[in-house]
């Protein structure tokens, strides 16, 4: 394989300004894991996201949710420093995320070319990129982390399978894989449940219980709005600024989401509680529920 076909898959998949060619920022005991503080993102089209303020804890969970356009993606650039904010503050454990190795992205699936030959074991040994350096050889230390980290997954038998012959939800597994073996500490996760069933959520959510044990902070821009109630420590609801932060039951509330979602957002009441309808925020068709 030619090493710039191999970078430009590298950076297909991981949204990377190549921090690792530069040495790892240190982390400040008693920092949290994520700060943002009036971060603001200005294109020449527009705010994408306005005056956003709000901290994370080690291990916890947060759902991420608002309509096409709202600036999830675009949060999750400026957090894995591919980004900088117009304005504002981003801090990862106290220091700019820019050289942080600690940040791993898990893309959504449809950016990524599964024709490209490269095996699961492959991905995932992307990981240690930052550990190892570029163009250097992985040692058995690597190879057995890399190792761990797939049977973390459970794709221990699949590790020399083309990374197109997967299941949906065994490709967000490789992903999550790669973010353990490079160690992460923070994971992005974009729309990793999109086309998945729902026993392909359910072992997605196996995994991030046990990423919740080992102190794996995890954000996760999602449009279910039920699983987010189910499965979330907190939400964070946004349209470029931030309509809510807090636990499920004090962010999706009807005004909230109206405010979030505007005219496209239906709200109906029935015997099992309400049910929000939206006719473009989704992929796919999907829709909405709490």
């Amino acid at each position: 394989m030619k090493i710039g076909s191999y970078l430009r898959w590298l950076k297909q998949i991981q949204d990377s300004n190549f921090t690792f060619l530069h040495p790892p920022h240190p982390h400040e005991a008693g920092k949290p894991v994520l700060r943002l503080e009036n971060v603001s993102v200005e294109y020449e089209s527009g705010v994408a996201l306005d005056n956003l303020s709000f901290e994370l804890c080690p291990g916890e969970r947060l759902a991420v949710l608002g309509p096409n356009g709202a600036g999830k993606s675009t949060l999750f650039k400026v957090i894995a420093g591919v980004l900088r904010p117009s304005r504002g503050l981003v801090e990862v454990a106290g220091y700019e995320p820019g050289k942080h190795i600690c940040i791993a992205y898990v893309p959504q699936r449809s950016q990524v070319d599964w024709n490209f030959p490269l095996r699961v074991t492959d991905v995932v040994m992307m990981g240690r990129v930052g550990r190892i350096g570029l163009f250097r050889f992985p040692t058995e230390k690597d190879r057995e982390i890399v190792q761990r980290a797939l049977k973390t997954v459970r794709l221990e038998t699949y590790a020399n399978r083309q990374i197109g012959q997967l299941s949906g939800g065994q490709q967000q597994r490789m992903f999550i894989a790669r973010a353990l073996a490079q160690e992460a500490e923070l994971m992005l996760m974009d729309e990793p449940l999109t086309g998945l069933d729902m026993n392909a959520q359910k072992e997605l959510f196996d995994i991030l219980d046990t990423l919740r044990e080992q102190g794996v902070t995890v954000m996760i821009a999602l449009h279910d709005m039920k699983i987010a109630a189910e499965r979330f420590d907190r939400v964070v609801l946004l349209n470029q600024r931030l309509i809510g932060l807090g636990s499920p039951e004090e962010v999706l509330t009807a005004d909230n989401l109206l405010m979030a979602y505007g005219g496209h957002l239906q709200l109906v009441t029935t015997k099992n509680g309400t049910i929000a309808v939206s006719d473009t925020c989704c992929d796919e068709g999907e829709h909405e529920h709490f």
